[in-house]
């Protein structure tokens, strides 16, 4: 069956995530939704935003049967969680989304809603969450377990054996050593260099990261 699909936030990350779907075959990009009225009745990349969340009701009955979060974050990634769950409640597919030029390990597993940009690298036996953003030119190594809502930003590398809490958010370019534990909804600044474990919802930044909001 061709996926019908909706994007749910526009924006930046939005804009990439359509470029990636459109080379993807049997999948139909319906629109985008946003709370932004200021955005209503604009495009990305082609695609129509046509309003707030509250047309998803209509778009199913209009045939949509899948969603993506089309919303980045540069550190609270608790808006992203909450639209998955929005399009969960709506008996909406969660579309996997990967790009031809990403690497993914046909011994790692990849959860709902997943997206791999370009160039990202997943190795095998990593455990990828439920909506978890490995962004363009990113490293998870082998054996690493992301949780859900996850955003390992551009560029950023992190070492074999690493646990990621659910919600947390690795900045751009960070280096995450193996072995490390980085906690539920912590945020590792961008750059940092992470060389011990990581507390929940804890802000770390530097090399070697250190806590900023302790």
């Amino acid at each position: 069956m061709e996926a019908v699909c909706v994007v749910l936030g526009g924006g930046g990350h939005a804009r990439s995530l359509i470029d990636v779907l459109q080379s993807i075959d049997q999948t139909k990009l319906y629109g985008v939704l946003d709370v932004d009225q200021g955005r209503w009745g604009s495009s990305l990349c082609g695609v129509s935003v046509l309003g707030g969340d509250e047309l998803l009701e209509e778009l199913v009955l209009d045939g949509v049967n899948c969603f993506v979060v089309g919303l980045g974050g540069t550190g609270d990634n608790s808006p992203r969680k909450r639209l998955f769950r929005l399009g969960i409640s709506f008996n909406l597919r969660p579309l996997t989304v990967m790009h031809s030029s990403a690497v993914c390990s046909r011994f790692s597993s990849v959860g709902l809603g997943a997206q791999l940009f370009p160039g990202s690298i997943v190795n095998a036996g990593v455990e990828l969450g439920a909506n978890v953003i490995v962004n363009s030119g990113a490293i998870v190594e082998h054996d690493c377990v992301i949780g859900d809502h996850v955003h390992v930003s551009t560029g950023a590398r992190i070492a074999s054996t690493v646990r990621v809490g659910e919600g947390a958010h690795i900045g751009v370019g960070a280096t995450v050593k193996q072995c490390v534990c980085i906690g539920e909804n912590a945020i590792v600044g961008a750059g940092s260099v992470v060389v011990k474990n990581v507390h929940p919802c804890s802000v770390v930044a530097g090399v070697p990261a250190g806590p900023l909001n302790e």
